[in-house]
């Protein structure tokens, strides 16, 4: 073995593979490690450097990829260059340092390649959560940017909450649904995903431990883990979140908060009932657990209303509410927001301005607009008829192609049926015959690691006749791996 004392520094910012990266390029340059020079296994360089495998696994995989190392199952690795010989042949900086030791963790790599094809024109969009181009009112907010062209101020920095006179209009709506909010607990964020951004900065701190439903949408996602938060999941029922589990893990684990997606659950179109709402407020409130509701698909039922928020059954400021635009008008507004304790949105507030000083005035001023004028209201009961038609399409075409294959739910709003094949099959190898195929589609276990049985199937975007045809080739590919 090597006499190496070296060991990466835990409490060094850049993290232990880019230092076990940094140390080897330094044997290499000063020549202590010549060209030729063989490296110890894997094994034993995680025994020296006292890491795991997997972590000197991905030092040395940079190396090989700067062209300093190369190795082979016969031969073991060996430095075939050295920093001197790279930089004659190539005088660019080094950026991969910093890339690798940022905060925010990298996508998955499944993730990465639906954001990179998702917008080619040319894709049968399965997977999106978003309304196609032809369900956002285009006409509609062109007319409202046409009035307020006439009317409108300055279109100069907002207060840190939000325009006034929009979060006035979102405790209007609010009251609709059985939520009372005073406009100072009303913060207004670039969307959803701040939200659970500015959450993550002002309120939870390193490893906290957030609950979330099992399967859910945040383990696609790198928002809490960036942060270095710990997911960790509560199995779902027929009526949520399973209350007994989640106290058990909680007096256990202690965690920070739980996330829920209680209307139209993503990814599996659940809703939670009126009941088990009621139920874990109560349990939440004496266990001191706070929640953050996300109810963005609130305003996508097809034949009845959903419950009640759970912030309408709250009277302590437990729950932390956020709501939306982009899935049932406009995604490019970018409009969302946050309702809490006031206390609680003042320190979210103060945060925002420190991030973007503020979402866009002319967001929040179309926005207010399209509220006021009760626009907002017309739209969603067109909304609800044109989503209604697709699902009914994308069930149809499930009974056509997936009857012996399959079962799936039978969703009372929102944009996703939770599909389950028979058989399990590889996931990755049915998304990348599908994308052959010009079909993108979300597996299962992107929500969760053991939903590898599952297919998200989305309805929102492809067209009618794009849904029909997406759901048959998934069919055929799938029986082509069963079969």
């Amino acid at each position: 073995m090597l006499d190496i004392n070296w060991r990466p520094d835990r409490n060094n910012p850049y993290r232990l593979n880019i230092q076990i990266v940094n140390f080897i390029k330094d044997k290499i340059a000063t020549g202590e490690w010549p060209v030729g020079f063989k490296l110890p296994s894997q094994r034993t360089l995680s025994e020296i450097f006292c890491v795991n495998r997997s972590t000197v696994v991905s030092a040395l995989e940079e190396l090989a990829a700067e062209g300093l190392i190369s190795g082979n199952a016969g031969g073991g690795t060996k430095v075939i260059n050295n920093t001197w010989t790279l930089m004659s042949i190539n005088h660019s900086h080094n950026w991969l340092p910093y890339i690798s030791s940022g905060l925010h963790q990298t996508n998955q790599n499944i993730m990465q390649q639906i954001n990179q094809v998702e917008f080619q024109p040319d894709i049968i969009r399965m997977g999106s959560c978003e309304p196609s181009p032809e369900l956002i009112p285009n006409k509609m907010i062109q007319g409202v940017l046409k009035k307020l062209s006439k009317s409108m101020a300055s279109l100069g920095y907002e207060e840190p909450k939000g325009n006034i006179h929009l979060r006035r209009e979102v405790c209007t709506y609010l009251k609709t649904i059985g939520i009372g909010a005073d406009p100072s607990s009303v913060l207004i964020t670039s969307g959803v995903l701040q939200a659970l951004q500015l959450i993550s900065l002002g309120l939870l701190h390193t490893n906290s431990v957030v609950y979330v439903e099992k399967p859910s949408y945040l383990y696609s996602l790198r928002t809490f883990q960036s942060f270095g938060m710990q997911l960790s999941g509560i199995k779902l029922d027929e009526e949520g979140i399973e209350i007994k589990e989640l106290v058990d893990r909680h007096r256990q684990r202690k965690g920070a908060m739980l996330f829920t997606i209680p209307t139209f659950q993503n990814p599996t179109g659940s809703v939670m009932s009126l009941e088990r709402r009621k139920t874990l407020v109560d349990a939440c409130d004496r266990e001191r657990l706070p929640i953050i509701e996300d109810d963005v698909y609130r305003e996508l039922w097809f034949d009845e209303q959903p419950p009640q928020p759970i912030k309408a059954f709250d009277n302590n400021g437990l729950v932390l509410y956020i709501g939306g635009i982009s899935k049932n008008l406009s995604p490019g507004l970018r409009i969302g927001w946050i309702v809490g304790s006031e206390k609680v949105i003042e320190r979210l507030a103060d945060i925002k301005m420190q991030t973007d000083y503020g979402t866009s005035s002319l967001s929040q001023n179309v926005t207010t607009e399209l509220f006021s004028s009760g626009l907002y209201y017309q739209h969603n009961d067109i909304m609800r008829k044109n989503v209604k038609i697709r699902r009914d399409v994308a069930l149809e075409a499930l009974k056509k192609y997936f009857t012996s294959i399959g079962t799936w739910n039978i969703p009372r709003g929102g944009y996703f049926i939770w599909l389950k094949l028979n058989e399990g099959i590889s996931m990755y190898q049915l998304f990348t015959k599908a994308l052959s195929r010009k079909i993108l589609v979300h597996p299962g276990d992107l929500y969760e690691f053991h939903s590898d049985q599952y297919l998200r199937i989305s309805y929102s975007y492809a067209s009618l006749n794009e849904i029909d045809y997406g759901i048959k080739t998934l069919s055929e590919l799938v029986a082509e791996q069963i079969f």
